[in-house]
């Protein structure tokens, strides 16, 4: 059993702990750099925390400040000894708050997506979301008239897991340029990937930030990227759309830019792959929020989006 002074101690560093934490989520809160670490969904919860961490270090400071001796306990757990065991257990909770602190808020870039590897598929981004090949999917019957460029193009599937990217593809052809919304950015490319020959010659525009492997150069082929976070940046991957640039740029890594051009369908590795052949390469900003996520419906997503492009105008 631990002495009270020492479980005292124990519990102001605790509760400097816990007010830490409080702290730092207000610092990303106010600097508005909560995005760049969880996704909305639960960042709305993350923002609540300070309030319950806040108390529980305030119960803390009480129990430790005014707290009888008699009833100070350490709950039936042995207290670390000695300093050196108390440096390695709160040094697990102090080392990563340091190094919010001091280091700076950013997005992840081309050295997290080069560790992470980049998924240049929807397929092979999120496999539980697989979808037949367009050419061979044994479940997707496609209607296309490619000698009659007025003939309405079809996208039918009788895979039900499949039918909201088929409405959606739907949707997307219709666009004389077809524009990728950050709000539906992984589910645009799954379904045009699902009917990558139906979009192929098809105009688009989307943005992104440079990511090149390490052996290419400055000026050539790149990926245009974004990271996909489901739940935090832990668990971030990124995706990306290989571009065909039809103008040497020096476009340095983690530059974002605004590609515009024609999709074509490449092999590489046995696979058939999308890829932009460039037209305009334009550089942007980073925007505000870099990651994409999930939509649960794309299709309604999209036609609101629509909506508010349009009173945009």
């Amino acid at each position: 059993m631990n002495d009270s002074r020492s479980i005292r101690l124990h519990y102001l560093f605790r509760a400097a702990v816990l007010a830490a934490f409080a702290l730092y989520i207000l610092h990303l809160m106010q600097q508005d750099a909560l995005h760049y670490y969880v996704a909305p969904a639960l960042a709305r919860w993350i923002r609540l925390c300070p309030v319950p961490l806040g108390l529980m270090a305030l119960s803390l400071v009480i129990q430790a400040l005014l707290g009888r001796s008699q009833v100070l306990c350490n709950c039936d757990h042995r207290l670390p000894a000695g300093f050196l065991k108390s440096t390695g257990l709160y040094g697990l909770f102090v080392l990563p708050l340091l190094l919010g602190f001091l280091l700076p808020d950013k997005a992840l870039g081309s050295i997290a997506a080069a560790k992470k590897g980049i998924s240049l598929s929807y397929s092979a981004m999120e496999p539980e979301k697989a979808i037949p090949s367009a050419s061979t999917g044994p479940n997707k019957s496609i209607t296309r008239a490619p000698t009659d460029p007025d003939t309405a193009v079809t996208f039918e599937t009788s895979d039900p897991y499949a039918k909201e990217f088929a409405e959606l593809a739907k949707l997307l052809y219709a666009q004389p340029v077809i524009p990728v919304y950050p709000a539906i950015y992984s589910e645009t490319f799954g379904a045009i990937e699902m009917f990558k020959e139906q979009f192929e010659g098809k105009e688009i525009a989307v943005s992104g930030f440079v990511y090149r492997d390490q052996t290419g150069g400055a000026s050539g082929p790149f990926a245009v990227s974004r990271f996909l976070v489901q739940c935090c940046t832990a668990d971030a991957t990124p995706f990306g759309i290989m571009v065909d640039p039809q103008q040497k740029l020096a476009l340095p890594a983690d530059s974002w830019v605004k590609i515009q051009g024609k999709l074509k369908i490449v092999s590489q590795g046995g696979n058939n792959l999308i890829e932009i052949e460039a037209s305009q390469i334009t550089p942007i900003a980073q925007p505000q929020t870099p990651y994409i996520y999930t939509s649960a419906d794309s299709v309604a997503a999209w036609k609101e989006l629509q909506k508010d492009a349009a009173k945009a105008k």
